[in-house]
């Protein structure tokens, strides 16, 4: 299965008792080792940022570590025990490596890293074995992976009936959006340029995982190429996006967002003149990547908002709302989710 690349193996070891019998698991992990699991695991610490919060969205309780520091911002959204939590680090940007010593001392039940194959993962993959704890390879590139993430690490961690209400709320989105992509004629697709970076100058590919939202929710990308590698973060020209001329920009910096209004150069993008530069809301993860994370489930339906605002009828504030409930376990006030919609 490529899109969960470990394999675990469940079995039943029975003893013959004049007790009811025990039921005990057993897992092998990437390595091909073979561990005993608790029925419902207490600790698990994950390498990969994504990994990290859709074990969060499980149960943050379970989480051994952090990736990486909870912004000021977002600590009012977060669950209080994982802001107590130790940094350990993991593998994302390009150079990040966790704290072994630290893991050491939490000696978490359970490891799990990501299968992107990148040589960094590759390598840090391989430190994960001195633990002598299970290592579990997990794909999360993409949002089509998440329905079937959420079932599998819900079930192995034991917490299979919440894994199963947010797989099933990611299945639905998808579905839902995929419907409502093919009721655009291609000729009708809103053309969309994703402006990252403080000058807006950096962007993705139309084939790169990092820009595929524009894509699920009907969108046409204008920057049209294969992705030099899995980081992404390609540079382009200003004359460049004035040829593109997208009928959208999203955002990924505020600053940019502010900046861009009253700049002339920018203004004779069309986007800019009417008004449709869209910024990225990012509380307490960022809605649409960087890191890519479960976010994009409610980040697909506001893309859609924003590119078909009279196609995609959506009460984006009440979905928003329900979608933090759901994700997060917090109530967000109206207000607070206008604020965090619309900066």
């Amino acid at each position: 299965m490529r899109r969960i690349s470990y394999l675990v193996t469940i079995g039943l070891l029975v003893a013959a008792c004049l007790e009811p019998c025990v039921e005990a698991r057993e897992i092998t992990d990437m390595f091909g080792r073979h561990f005993p699991l608790p029925d419902r695991v207490h600790k698990v610490y994950s390498a990969s940022p994504p990994d990290t919060f859709l074990l969060y969205a499980i149960d943050p309780t379970m989480l051994a570590g952090l990736n990486f520091p909870v912004r000021e911002k977002d600590k009012r959204f977060m669950h209080k025990q994982v802001l107590r939590l130790p940094l350990i680090g993991g593998t994302f940007g390009e150079a990040s490596t966790p704290n072994m010593e630290m893991l050491f001392r939490l000696d978490p039940e359970m490891v799990v890293v990501s299968n992107d194959e990148t040589a960094l993962s590759l390598r840090v993959n391989q430190r994960m074995k001195m633990l002598k704890r299970p290592v579990l390879e997990m794909t999360l590139a993409r949002p089509s992976d998440y329905p079937e993430a959420f079932l599998y690490m819900g079930r192995i961690i034991g917490r299979e009936e919440r894994g199963k209400k947010l797989s099933d709320y990611c299945r639905k989105t998808l579905a839902q959006a995929a419907a409502f992509s093919r009721s655009i004629p291609n000729n009708k697709k809103v053309s969309v340029y994703l402006a990252e970076g403080v000058d807006g100058l950096t962007t993705e590919c139309d084939e790169s995982r990092h820009s595929e939202l524009i894509t699920l929710a009907g969108g046409a990308n204008v920057h049209r190429c294969k992705a030099r590698d899995l980081f992404g973060m390609e540079k382009v020209s200003l004359e460049q996006v004035l040829i593109y001329n997208p009928e959208v920009i999203l955002a990924m910096d505020k600053g940019f967002y502010r900046r861009v209004w009253n700049d002339p150069r920018w203004r004779r993008v069309r986007a800019v003149r009417n008004k449709k530069v869209y910024l990225i809301p990012d509380q307490p993860l960022n809605w649409f990547d960087r890191p890519p994370t479960f976010m994009r489930f409610i980040g697909l339906k506001w893309v859609m908002k924003c590119l078909y605002p009279k196609e995609y009828r959506i009460d984006i504030i009440g979905e928003s709302r329900d979608f933090y409930q759901l994700f997060l376990g917090i109530d967000v006030s109206e207000g607070e989710m206008k604020k965090i919609i619309y900066q």
